[in-house]
């Protein structure tokens, strides 16, 4: 039985800080202000698997009060999630992710970002989907200030291992 994930996620854009997106970090003259280093599509993808297999969400498992997450790479916190997905008995089908921002283009750090996320996750090549888009010049992320990502999972269950 397929189930399925839905995860968010947004942070503001401040001056003095690296912009990384799917484990790769984009020239840029702002980067993503959070507790670890606020890669907004690793936590998007992040809270759909946890949502998929109903384990609560990424703030539950990675608080920004713990001083152990502070500027952990958001890599490593989806390859916690994915021994968390392991350990319910579930793998993933596919990902599709869209992130929204009107600066920086991404096109050109796509494939970049599909290749880490499917090792992080240890998903076949072509199981993760990535797009771009803007916001039309309106709100928050129109007017430059923030960066946000919204990610769909699909995981399936595998049989538990049986003891002889």
């Amino acid at each position: 039985m397929i189930r399925v994930g839905f995860g968010y996620d947004s942070h503001r854009l401040e001056e003095k800080r690296k912009l990384v997106l799917g484990g790769v970090e984009i020239p840029h003259e702002k980067g993503l202000l959070g507790h670890s280093d606020a890669d907004v599509l690793a936590h998007a993808v992040g809270d759909a698997i946890l949502g998929a297999v109903g384990a609560e969400d990424l703030g539950t498992h990675f608080p920004d009060t713990d001083s152990a997450f502070k500027n952990i790479s958001s890599m490593a916190i989806l390859a916690r999630i994915s021994e968390i997905l392991l350990s319910r008995h579930y793998v993933i089908n596919n990902v599709d992710v869209t992130v929204i921002c009107e600066k920086p283009r991404l096109r050109e750090y796509i494939p970049r970002m599909k290749a880490k996320v499917e090792d992080v996750l240890s998903l076949t090549p072509g199981s993760v989907s990535i797009k771009a888009t803007t916001n039309e010049r309106m709100g928050f992320i129109g007017r430059g200030e923030g960066i946000a990502a919204c990610a769909v999972v699909t995981v399936y269950p595998v049989p538990e291992p049986q003891d002889t």
